[in-house]
């Protein structure tokens, strides 16, 4: 027995050393392939260039051949040519796709082609590589200045007395080159493009921009952001930040995006305060002429009566004494040479009135597309990005729907001399200016989306012990958000399936045809001095559901049952809901007018 067990391992041990032998004599011997080319790297990733890796070579001899891609333990990856017959001196071509023989993508990294005559009973791993490379580079803007500032916020344009934001990047990766810029105009507005791509020289590491387009025009004010586009030798395009299918930048919600890439153009900005000011106190705004001279105005909602104005050569915090004796919404009008900004301030008066009108500052800043932090994002709630809570309001400086929902409703106010407190939902969580209590009503006077939960929860108890809610908005009061001591607008949460007081809400639809609303129900008389017809209206939300801790009191309703006018007893109080945004420009001095008079009867049940 040990004879066997001696006879084959010394036959083992022949073989061994005579495979040895034959892969030097390979070595040694003349060449038994020539002409060698290959590819040095690919990436095959589908974007047509470099996808596959070519290989070609000559055999010395007839005989069969096969070609195999090995890795760098020289395990067999790929059978590229599965021993096939070949005359002495043609081209042998082949090409790897990049895939293993179980058709799954090879990883990146460094791969050798082996050889092998199985007529000559050799092989050989050629000393030449490919690399498979299917990682882009990693561009990123790392600041924008005239200084590279450190502090995460956009760079400002114009400078004021001239000259360039400077944009400083990096683009780390295999030999990077045919480097770009890509220039976004992110809001207000849908994202999109600015021009074409702006090619950079291979070395560069920073780009200059002055706020003005290819031709020399001045841009749009709004944020904007700069994306920095690289290609490495092997042909992978990286770009930060990342791209979708669109070749937008791609943002995911709740996150911002990578890089200090935001460049904020503004050329003339305005700060309102967000709690009330009292009359003939200073009230402080922050203005920013971007070097400009300026003028202001001052004048109330609803009138065309200045009661204040002045003129400034600079800019930052401005002070004006608060206008008036009663409370009421004002309007702080500025002017440059070739800019006007308009934003809307509260004045609580020293006299407490039954009602508190509560303006939504929260939602107001929420849709306001300003960039916090320099990344290139405006940042809004919608987005589930923090916001601060007193920041420049982007555009002419009226928050969005402001013009066509508050203003008319406090216009009518004001002229059928309906006398009412006033604040903001910031001050009222933060606990600053009129409190809920002592109030009979509460006047929502458009889109309210988000609230602190402990102000919800104060809100609902209002109704509940007795008060009157009235509520103006759209797809309002279903949404939270947490309000830090820094007063930045936090953790924005999704809207739950009803608002805050338990009422689900329906659709919200327009239509090209007028749509009729007609009294279904009225326990309160809420529609009293009216026909109980409400006609011409385009766009409503209605209630689907009143929730149920909540008994139905009054509805108007469309003709397929929709009910955008509805009000609902809960607890002691009540809730009323007027899905109608068009409400507010329907209202009239003839107090006989059906829209008129709802909101007339509805300040009756707030005032009571």
């Amino acid at each position: 027995m040990s004879r066997v067990v001696g006879a084959v391992f010394a036959a083992l041990v022949v073989a061994t050393f005579a495979a040895f032998f034959v892969a030097q004599r390979l070595k040694a011997a003349p060449g038994v392939v020539g002409e060698f080319r290959h590819s040095p790297f690919f990436s095959p990733n589908h974007d047509g260039r470099f996808d596959r890796a070519t290989v070609r070579f000559e055999i010395r001899k007839r005989g069969r051949v096969s070609l195999a891609v090995v890795d760098a333990d020289g395990d067999e990856v790929r059978e590229l040519i599965d021993d096939d017959q070949f005359l002495p001196y043609r081209e042998i071509r082949a090409r790897w796709d990049g895939l293993n023989d179980d058709g799954e993508r090879a990883p990146d990294g460094t791969y050798r082609y082996r050889i092998t005559l199985a007529d000559q009973g050799r092989n050989v791993v050629l000393p030449e590589s490919v690399r498979l490379d299917t990682t882009p580079p990693k561009p990123r803007v790392t600041a924008i200045g005239p200084a590279k500032d450190t502090v995460p916020r956009p760079e400002l344009l114009p400078v004021p007395g001239g000259g360039d934001a400077i944009v400083h990047f990096v683009a780390p990766g295999r030999r990077t080159s045919q480097k770009k810029v890509l220039l976004f105009k992110t809001g207000p507005g849908p994202m999109r493009a600015v021009g074409a791509p702006i090619a950079l020289p291979d070395d560069a590491t920073e780009w200059r921009w002055d706020g003005r387009t290819a031709s020399g025009r001045p841009v749009s004010p709004g944020t904007y952001l700069v994306a920095i586009q690289a290609r490495d030798q092997a042909g992978n395009v990286g770009t930060s930040p990342p791209l979708d299918r669109r070749g937008l930048p791609a943002a995911a919600y709740g996150a911002t995006l990578p890089g200090r890439g935001g460049i904020t153009v503004r050329y003339l900005g305005v700060q309102p305060p967000s709690a009330p000011a009292t009359p003939g106190k200073p009230v402080a705004f922050g203005v920013d002429p971007r070097g400009e001279r300026w003028a202001y105005t001052v004048r109330r909602v609803g009138s065309n009566e200045v009661v204040a104005r002045g003129g400034h050569t600079k800019g930052g915090v401005f002070r004006i004494t608060a206008p008036g004796r009663e409370s009421g919404v004002y309007l702080f009008d500025v002017r440059t040479r070739t800019r006007h900004v308009t934003v809307p301030f509260a004045v609580q008066g020293a006299e407490r009135r039954p009602v508190l009108v509560v303006l939504p500052t929260m939602t107001w800043q929420g849709r306001n597309p300003v960039d916090d932090d320099g990344d290139g994002l405006p940042n809004l709630l919608d987005r589930g990005l923090a916001v601060r809570a007193a920041r420049v309001l982007a555009g002419d400086g009226l928050p969005a729907g402001f013009a066509q929902r508050d203003a008319p409703l406090l216009a009518w106010l004001a002229k059928s001399g309906r006398r009412f407190d006033v604040t903001t939902d910031v001050a009222l969580a933060a606990g600053a200016g009129p409190k809920l209590a002592g109030h009979r009503g509460v006047l929502l006077p458009s889109d309210a989306r988000w609230l602190p939960g402990g102000l919800q929860q104060r809100l609902r108890q209002f109704a509940r012990d007795g008060g009157t809610v009235a509520s103006l908005g759209l797809d309002s009061l279903r949404r939270e958000v947490r309000v830090t001591p820094r007063g930045r607008l936090v953790d924005p949460t999704p809207p739950a399936p009803t608002d805050l007081f338990g009422g689900r809400l329906g659709a919200f639809t327009r239509s090209t045809t007028p749509v009729t609303l007609t009294e279904a129900s009225d326990r309160i008389e809420l529609f009293a001095g009216t026909d109980g017809e409400f006609s011409g209206w385009h766009a409503l939300e209605p209630l689907a559901a009143a929730g149920g801790r909540a008994r139905p009191l009054s509805a108007a309703v469309t003709e397929a049952g929709r009910a955008p006018i509805t009000a609902v007893r809960l607890g002691r109080g009540l809730v009323l809901r007027y899905g109608l945004p068009e409400l507010p420009t329907r209202l009239t001095r003839d107090e006989s007018d059906s829209p008129t008079a709802l909101m007339a009867r509805t300040w009756t049940l707030l005032s009571r």
